[in-house]
């Protein structure tokens, strides 16, 4: 048999190249197909060749890679949360040879394979030119968790997402970065409501070989494995490797002999415990993150602090400069901050970790003794009154002045944060102080849909992608037929309405309740109704019940026999939040209202795969936090990505986005004295703009029934803001302004400080 003959019996369509090897068909036209050769086509090789996909993460944000995964058994892709190494490992290589004979699928796994290959192996990237100087000197970015898919649950929310966002568009750019974080084998919680709609957490074991992991190896070659001294005995930690496109990921991980049973789970569950646990937990991410990536050999040029979880690594890092180089600590301290970036991202006054004395010294007490200063100078760099012997440890103020560049996460919290951190700065007057901003984004080719990039690749221009930072690139959208716009968004949105509906009948058969209620959620919803999403973290600053303050009015707009609006609500509370899950309940249990019943809904268990399907799919994201304690949030950002509208108070990225035709703003940005004030009249701006602008807009049809006005906005929304709140244009910022000056390139400012 020949060579050709041989692929076609396989299910391969080929061709003979000029020089006698066979060339695998593709799918798309970014690379030319390399030969391919019949020794290619053993079981085993075709199964090495799924596994290097799926052990690098680099898949996820690839959906051409994504779809072979799951054709290969799409009702265990969807069971195994997306995860194709617990899919692959139901596949003997016969069987995946066998399957990807029935569906044609050789070339396309040859060719994502060698994508892969030349994405890992390309040199040439926005850094050589931009950041050259990071070549030698590498950043290295800490951060407490990190989302980069629902595979792999080591993140809560947003501060996760957006972590894994930066090391996403890092590694598209070509950025020498390296991360560092936690293994969490129990992740966050699943969230489940009882009848009563009340939240109830359940903890999931992840299996380690179900995961995208491997030992992280030493300059000897064997597994890493780190000590971090306490006064009540030292801890232990091994170093997970995770490799997230051309970024390694290192997570470390308590679970090892050694360590106490109690210490054996300290990194176990994601922002458990009680603040003895926080410390430990922080102190094993920064002190042990250092030790860590010394024992690899890697000499970091940059420090990349993602808010206060991680700021004890400064403290090692100078502790290792006055070991290693001979440097007083005053010396070391203005050495390693040199070096160091510190993001903060929080507002809100409890959202910043402190500690008490006894605490620190307990924990700290042996670095303390190694950097050589007293109990009083080590509680005094975290304290905005170094001698106020009243005050407590706080992480943030360590991380302000252990840093050369500090940096809020929009322009609103950047006032916010230096108006909050002012007293660590008395001489200087508020617009001075050393607190820069650099808005946050979102890693474009994780959020947007398969059809939307269809849509984008026929009307933007060639290679787009790699430009995806350029306001031309993103105008184009305006050539692009009204008609199929809607028509895509309409398709998302009818997506998104079966996935929710799946969700939903789920949840009525897990609670036990009636065929009637389970019948009735697989048909909730209408895709002709305007829709309205709702999805995030339950603190009641983020104000989920706004729409609920004059249930009567609420009932008028979703009932409205002409112009009916629907919502669609998802997100956690913390498990000690007590008024967050009550918040929860109170928006479930709509669904026993008459009133509301199949046009309130609440999806449980908000995830990455959640949060995917509703930016793709709804036609208003709204945001109501109290403003100004949206630090950013980028749910809205992802939004736009796919043609949704934002409809958010101008809070956060809002705030600096909004220009009046590009989407819908609640209220003027004004704020009372008196939060009771502001939440009434907040709620009233709220229902004025969806009663006078929001439906309105909707609901005008022309001839032909398409909303021409509300797709002018659409690709208003798309061509003002999807290239200015893109992580690539983010994590670009960080390299100007932060990162290559810090490794002793040529100085920056803070973007718009």
């Amino acid at each position: 048999m020949s060579q050709a003959e041989e692929l076609s019996a396989r299910g391969v369509p080929a061709t003979i190249s000029t020089n006698g090897t066979l060339n695998g068909a593709t799918n798309g036209t970014q690379i030319a197909p390399a030969p391919l050769r019949l020794d290619e086509l053993s079981p085993q090789n075709l199964y090495d060749k799924c596994v290097a996909l799926a052990r690098n993460l680099w898949w996820s944000w690839h959906p051409e890679v994504t779809n072979l995964f799951r054709e290969l058994d799409p009702i265990r892709w969807r069971q195994l949360d997306h995860n194709p190494i617990a899919l692959l490992a139901e596949f003997t290589p016969e069987r995946l040879e066998a399957r990807a004979a029935e569906l044609v699928l050789y070339s396309r796994i040859n060719q994502a394979y060698r994508r892969l290959k030349e994405y890992l192996a390309n040199e040439s990237s926005w850094s050589t030119v931009h950041a050259g100087v990071l070549g030698s000197k590498p950043v290295v970015y800490f951060s407490a968790e990190f989302g980069i898919h629902e595979s792999v649950p080591i993140y809560s929310g947003g501060l996760g997402v957006l972590a894994g966002d930066h090391i996403k568009s890092a590694s598209g750019l070509g950025i020498p970065l390296l991360a560092v974080g936690l293994f969490y084998d129990q992740g966050y919680f699943r969230q489940q409501l009882d009848i009563d709609g009340y939240q109830h957490e359940e903890y999931l074991q992840s299996r380690e070989d179900a995961l995208p992991i491997e030992p992280a190896l030493g300059v000897d070659g064997t597994p890493v494995q780190v000590q971090i001294d306490t006064r009540s005995g030292p801890l232990f930690a091994k170093v997970w490797k995770m490799a997230v496109g051309r970024v390694s990921l290192y997570l470390l991980d308590s679970d090892v002999e050694g360590n106490s049973p109690e210490d054996r789970e300290l990194t176990s569950r994601l922002y458990g415990g009680d603040t003895r646990t926080r410390i430990r937990q922080e102190l094993i991410l920064g002190v042990g993150g250092v030790k860590a990536i010394r024992a690899m050999g890697i000499v970091p040029g940059v420090y990349h602090l993602n808010e206060g979880h991680s700021v004890f690594a400064t403290l090692e890092a100078v502790r290792g400069r006055m070991e290693r180089d001979g440097y007083p600590f005053d010396d070391a301290v203005r050495r390693v901050a040199r070096q160091t970036v510190f993001t903060t991202h929080t507002p809100v006054p409890a959202g910043h970790d402190r500690f008490d004395s006894g605490l620190m010294e307990e924990h700290l007490g042996p670095t303390r003794d190694a950097l050589g200063i007293s109990h009083d100078q080590l509680m005094g760099l975290g304290r905005v009154e170094p001698h106020n012997h009243g005050e407590s440890f706080c992480m943030t103020v360590l991380g302000l002045k252990m840093s050369r560049r500090a940096n809020a996460v929009s322009a609103l919290h950047g006032h916010v944060s230096r108006r909050m951190w002012a007293n660590l700065w008395p001489w200087r007057i508020e617009e001075e102080v050393p607190i820069g901003h650099i808005t946050n984004g979102v890693h474009v080719p994780s959020w947007l849909s398969w059809q939307m990039l269809q849509l984008y690749d026929r009307i933007f221009p060639a290679n787009w992608f790699r430009r995806m930072g350029e306001p031309d690139v993103w105008q184009k959208i305006h050539e692009c037929d009204p008609g199929e716009l809607w028509e895509t968004h309409y398709a998302l949105k009818n997506l998104l309405l079966q996935f929710v509906r799946r969700r939903l009948s789920r949840q009525c058969r897990r609670r036990g309740e009636c065929d009637e209620a389970v019948e009735m959620a697989r048909t909730v919803l209408d895709p002709n109704i305007l829709t309205i999403g709702f999805a995030r973290r339950f603190a009641t600053y983020k104000r989920a019940d706004l729409l609920l303050a004059e249930l009567d009015r609420l009932h008028a707009l979703t009932s409205d026999p002409d112009r009916p609006i629907q919502v669609i609500y998802a997100g956690k509370a913390h498990p000690a939040d007590e008024p967050g899950k009550a918040l929860i309940r109170r928006i479930a249990n709509l669904r026993n209202d008459p009133r509301f019943a199949g046009r309130v809904v609440f999806v449980e268990d908000y995830d990455i795969n959640v949060a995917r399907h509703l930016v793709q799919g709804v036609d208003v994201w709204l945001n109501n936090p109290r403003r100004p304690l949206e630090a950013s949030g980028t749910s809205g950002q992802k939004v736009v990505l796919n043609g949704g509208l934002n409809c958010s108070i101008l809070d956060g990225w809002w705030a600096e986005a909004f220009d009046g035709r590009n989407g819908f703003a609640i209220g003027r940005g004004e704020t009372h004295f008196n939060d009771e004030i502001t939440d009434r009249r907040d709620g009233e701006a709220l229902f004025k703009v969806l009663e006078n602008e929001v439906i309105p807009l909707f609901y005008d049809r022309d001839a032909d029934g398409l909303p021409r006005e509300w797709i002018k906005m659409m690709m208003n929304s798309i061509s003002s803001l999807a290239w200015r709140f893109s992580a690539h244009r983010m994590v670009m910022d960080y390299a100007r302004a932060c990162y290559v000056p810090a490794a002793g390139g040529v100085s920056c400012d803070m973007t718009n400080r």
